[in-house]
Order: C-alpha cells, then sequence, then structure tokens
C-alpha cells in the first residue's frame, strides 16, 4: 500500500529553520512528481511546493519562495523541504503528497506540525 509519513515538525522562533521529511513506500517513488500542502489554524489546504520525479523542476508558492527548497532522494524513497527564515503565518500542519495529473492526487501523509512563536 501507498504511505508516506512526514516528520520534523516542531517549534521554532521567527528566523529559524526546519528540515521536514517525508518518507515512501508502497510504490515507485521514482516515478512521482510530489508535493508539499499545509494547513494553517482556522483556515483552508494551500499548495506550497512542487518537484518532478527526477528532482530536477521545482516551483514554489509566492508565499515560501526564496525562503524554502524542495527537494528528493529517490535513492532514499524520501522527499524534504527545507525552511528558512520561518515566520508565524508559516505555522501549519504540513503534508507531503503524491502528485497526478499536475495537482496533489489522493495519497497524503498523516502531516507534521510546524509552529513558529515568539
Amino acid at each position: 500500500e501507498v504511505q508516506l509519513v512526514e516528520s520534523g515538525g516542531g517549534l521554532m522562533q521567527p528566523g529559524g529553520s526546519l528540515r521536514l521529511s517525508c518518507a515512501a513506500s508502497g510504490f515507485t517513488f521514482s516515478s512521482y512528481a510530489m508535493s508539499w500542502v499545509r494547513q494553517a489554524p482556522g483556515k483552508g489546504l494551500e499548495w506550497v511546493s512542487a518537484i518532478n520525479s527526477g528532482g530536477g523542476s521545482t516551483s514554489y508558492a509566492d508565499s515560501v519562495k526564496g525562503r524554502f527548497t524542495i527537494s528528493r532522494d529517490n535513492a532514499k524513497n524520501t522527499l524534504y523541504l527545507q525552511m528558512n527564515s520561518l515566520k508565524p503565518e508559516d505555522t501549519a500542519v504540513y503534508y507531503c503528497a503524491r502528485m497526478t495529473l499536475g495537482i496533489p492526487g489522493d495519497y497524503w501523509g498523516q502531516g507534521t506540525q510546524v509552529t513558529v512563536s515568539s
């Protein structure tokens, strides 16, 4: 079965950094584009970033561009999100998702909480 497990979230002060990981199993990870999506308290889902199957092409929401970096290690079946210069508005549950037809598909992880607060 497809399984996506996020980790690396936690509490950080504004300006700090975190690296999120998503461990994938149950499918050929290297064949799929992947995304990060987040949900802030009381708000809807917000797409954050995407990466193609080979890792050579990435895209970002305007709100995180220049601060976050998506990457992947296909040999380890792992997706990453490096989060720098964190802001309180980055506080959210972060999910990794397998993409189908250019959008986050039916397979999502359980999420990892990121809290940015002083």
